[in-house]
């Protein structure tokens, strides 16, 4: 009996000891070891009045995001699921709202209300090499379709008129110290999750990004490709350049420059080129609001981007201001002004054409 209790109290010791071991070793497992998989939501509804009175209520059709009239509309609502454990990654972001009702129209399906579905794998043990392949946000510009990462309400006429997301692979590298950001892609088009019909040729872009310090982003983005049908091919050329400078705690200012040719015939030597620069500046009033001023210009004169049937195309200036006031952490109450005036009669007032648009919005966006 006696050496009956002896084993038992040792094989209960063992036990114990080899428990205590496991849970030692599950608690000094390296962090990046660990999967993380983690959900977050964002909701942005908005107000816009359009002093033309479109009779659609849809605002001027190169107007992708906050495009609708004279209703409490949806510009933009996702749930997202999001896994890193170091070496693998990925995203799945289902969405709704004006924004995919009229960035995602040519798409098929269920593709429409895809925000981002992507997956990468780390190639390094020790670099911080990734490739990513699936749909994703646009690797071109400062403003993304996230309206409460933007510093204006609306987004430019830049911005609107380039990649919101695309699709496709990448290969992507950030140096030790955070400094230098590289990144190569291989595209299924402009602004495209499924190539055109007819399309035999893949797109490509590169993203190169350097920040020197805290208050200082540079960034130059690339875009080559065709993205018509092989009968009508016509390759185009695009580069977008940004600098974001935080000159004070206070004030900070962005100024970008998109430029873009693409042959006006297959197979010809001539070009059709368009530009847009934007400057915007940004003034912190308080901890929690903020106002913000945009100067723009944007021409086309071929309509490659903006197509108007006018003499002399697309060519616009505006400007607008903005007020922000963040209501708790995650919550942003705004308001903005703008105008926008062109050398041709594009807009139209009451149903008559007119050379100038003026609109005011308001928006409320969540994250979660």
């Amino acid at each position: 009996m006696k050496n009956t209790i002896k084993v038992a109290v040792i094989a209960m010791m063992m036990g114990t000891a080899a428990t205590a071991q496991t849970n030692d070793t599950l608690n000094v497992l390296p962090q990046s070891e660990v999967p993380a998989l983690k959900f977050s939501g964002y909701v942005e509804t908005y107000y816009a009045y359009d002093f033309g009175q479109p009779e659609t209520n849809t605002r001027p059709g190169f107007f992708y995001s906050h495009n609708r009239h004279n209703e409490v509309a949806l510009n933009l609502g996702f749930i997202k699921a999001n896994y890193d454990n170091g070496m693998v990654r990925g995203n799945l972001a289902l969405m709704a709202g004006s924004y995919a009702n009229a960035n995602l129209a040519a798409e098929e399906g269920v593709l429409k209300n895809v925000f981002e579905a992507n997956a990468g794998v780390k190639l390094s043990k020790t670099a911080n090499l990734w490739v990513d392949a699936g749909i994703f946000a646009s690797h071109i510009g400062f403003e993304s379709a996230i309206g409460k990462d933007c510093w204006t309400l609306t987004r430019s006429i830049l911005a609107d008129n380039s990649p919101y997301y695309e699709s496709g692979a990448k290969l992507s590298y950030t140096s030790p110290s955070g400094k230098w950001f590289i990144s190569g892609l291989v595209l299924n088009g402009w602004q495209r999750i499924q190539r055109v019909e007819g399309n035999r040729t893949l797109a490509f872009g590169h993203q190169l990004t350097y920040k020197p310090n805290a208050k200082v982003t540079l960034n130059s983005s690339s875009f080559i490709g065709n993205d018509k049908p092989a009968a009508d091919k016509r390759m185009r050329y695009f580069h977008n350049f940004y600098g974001q400078f935080q000159v004070t705690d206070k004030f900070g200012l962005i100024a970008g420059f998109d430029i873009g040719a693409e042959q006006k015939a297959k197979d010809s030597e001539s070009y059709s080129s368009w530009y847009s620069p934007v400057l915007i500046a940004k003034y912190a009033l308080t901890d929690k609001a903020s106002i913000s001023a945009r100067g723009e210009y944007y021409s086309d004169e071929d309509g490659v981007i903006i197509s108007t049937g006018t003499a002399n195309g697309f060519k616009t200036m505006g400007y607008s201001l903005n007020f922000d006031y963040a209501i708790y952490s995650n919550v942003v109450w705004r308001v903005e002004a703008r105008s926008l005036t062109s050398k041709d009669e594009i807009f139209l007032d009451n149903g008559d054409p007119v050379k100038n648009n003026a609109f005011v919005s308001t928006a409320l966006a969540i994250s979660f």
